[in-house]
């Protein structure tokens, strides 16, 4: 059922087994970052940054809507108040709007670019719509509607969109300059391979004034003449393995290598560092002699670039992934407050304590988070940091505290985590607790990419857990397949397969046999 292999990178397969330093090990837990590094760092963009993609689309439908309620008040205003209201009316009137739509689209003016220049480009906006009427206007001679709809309604529909147009691209400008200034729109961007490569690179990448991108710095092993301290005025921030204990400490949207395809080994020894990472992985192509079909390409600004690797939920799937944890963990945790109450009470004549108690656990990009559990160990021998794996028969875990653990009823409360605090999904690899082993060695250890699982945000059930593959890891095996479904899992998403697995995962519990 778990058919990913771990380490393979959409078609990039090592072939040496050895574990890169660099990964995500362990190791580069304790990593320290360079005194310019750490300042990077601790001044980069507050928060999490907003999709120019769902921008655009909110934008969009905001417009339409403005557009649509516009018409409908001055119908209500003059026609129906005079003449009583028609279905050709609100036939037409959003037809026109989602038709302005499409026009204002295909003249590029749903992008951050266009959104931060009203002036430059109001004359389109406003050529856009009038282009609308004209349509319409053509549509009422040639069809012989002349008394079908009122010339007044037209041109107060025409007028009130237009100067509700107006304001509210000056309004957005506004806006998006606000949020660019506090970094909120941009794509933190850092090169891959210094020298001659990437100078016309990041020369033609900082030449697109309109761009959403701000480029860091340089990140390249070599350190010869072939890899000077500044390139193209952009400073060389260090190696490879810096960028990944890098990436763990800032935000960073896009990683650009400018690296020849005909360095097939060098390239493959960098993206198995880097693809443990939720950033998008891009090859600049423009230096490369080798050409493929202008399809093959997409482009940032005016660069060529080939797609490697993709954040794997981004944009508007964040925001639907997102929107069915908050309203279906809701549901859940309104149906199960009965469950949690008994369970919460029986914890508590079972063994004196606290009723809860939290565990530092990996979540999204490694980041250290508390998850919240129903209490199975009696409070003296209690494991916050899980650093021994619960066994058959354990004589930490409470007569209750078996129950609750063979049946998950222990992990209920995480659906605070889920519903409150957004550090956990419904579905998604479970959160590992940071030193959780597997036959006395580290997960990080035994699985080669063990961190890519870490690319989206931990879940309370996921792709492993309804395939049997919960519960203990006493084997190098057993993690290994949890692995390689967590990888499944993150790069075949959708919110169908969320809502299977949520849908599977009761029968699952039911036949787990390893949980104790």
């Amino acid at each position: 059922m778990c058919a990913f292999a771990v380490g393979d990178m959409k078609g990039v397969s090592p072939n040496d087994d050895r574990k890169p330093q660099g990964a995500g090990s362990a190791s580069d837990a304790s990593r320290s970052l360079s005194p310019q590094l750490a300042e990077i760092a601790s001044n980069g963009a507050p928060g999490k940054a907003y999709s120019p993609i769902v921008l655009a689309g909110l934008v969009r439908l905001f417009e339409f809507s403005m557009l649509l309620v516009c018409g409908l008040v001055i119908h209500e205003w003059h026609v129906a108040a005079i003449w009583g209201r028609s279905l050709d009316y609100y036939v037409v009137m959003p037809l026109m709007a989602l038709t302005a739509v499409v026009i204002l689209q295909s003249l590029g003016l749903y992008s951050t670019a266009s959104f931060r220049a009203p002036v430059r480009d109001g004359l389109k906006v406003a050529a856009g719509w009038s282009l609308v009427f004209v349509v319409a206007l053509a549509a009422v001679f040639f069809f012989k509607l002349d008394d079908s709809f009122s010339r007044v309604w037209l041109l107060g529909w025409y007028a009130g969109g237009l100067a509700l147009l107006a304001c509210e691209r000056i309004a957005l400008a506004f806006l998006v300059r606000m949020l660019t200034q506090q970094g909120k729109l941009d794509r933190r961007t850092v090169i891959v391979g210094g020298g001659e490569l990437a100078d016309p690179v990041l020369r033609e990448l900082a030449a697109q004034d309109d761009g959403d991108l701000r480029i860091l710095g340089v990140f390249d092993d070599r350190t010869d003449n072939r890899s000077p301290d500044v390139v193209a005025g952009y400073p060389k921030l260090g190696t490879v393995d810096d960028l990944v204990e890098f990436a763990r400490h800032t935000r960073l949207d896009l990683v650009i290598f400018t690296l020849p395809i005909s360095a097939e080994t060098r390239l493959l020894q960098m993206l198995r560092k880097l693809w443990v990472l939720p950033i998008d992985i891009r090859l600049a192509a423009h230096t490369n002699k080798l050409r493929f079909r202008p399809r093959s390409y997409s482009y940032i600004g005016n660069v060529p670039v080939i797609d490697v690797f993709d954040k794997p939920i981004a944009d508007w799937d964040v925001i639907v992934k997102s929107v069915f944890d908050k309203i279906v963990g809701t549901i859940c945790l309104i149906l199960l407050s009965p469950v949690m109450a008994l369970t919460a009470l029986a914890v508590k004549l079972d063994s004196r304590g606290p009723v809860l108690f939290k565990q530092v656990r990996y979540g999204f990009n490694n980041e250290k988070i508390e998850v919240y559990k129903f209490r199975s160990m009696y409070v003296d021998q209690l494991d916050h940091n899980a650093v021994k794996q619960v066994t058959r028969g354990d004589p930490r875990v409470t007569r209750v505290g078996r129950f609750i653990r063979k049946t998950s009823l222990d992990e209920l409360p995480q659906l605070f985590n889920v519903v409150f605090k957004g550090n956990l999904s419904l579905v998604g690899p479970r959160p590992h607790a940071i030193v959780a082993r597997a036959a006395d060695h580290l997960y990080d250890d035994v699985v080669d990419g063990y961190f890519a699982r870490h690319r989206v945000k931990p879940g309370l059930t996921g792709w492993a857990q309804i395939n049997g593959w919960r519960g203990e890891t006493d084997t190098p095996e057993k993690i290994q397949k949890r692995v390689e479904c967590d990888l499944y899992y993150i790069e075949n998403w959708s919110i169908l397969l969320d809502i299977y697995i949520l849908a599977m995962t009761p029968f699952a519990l039911l036949k787990a046999e390893n949980a104790y």
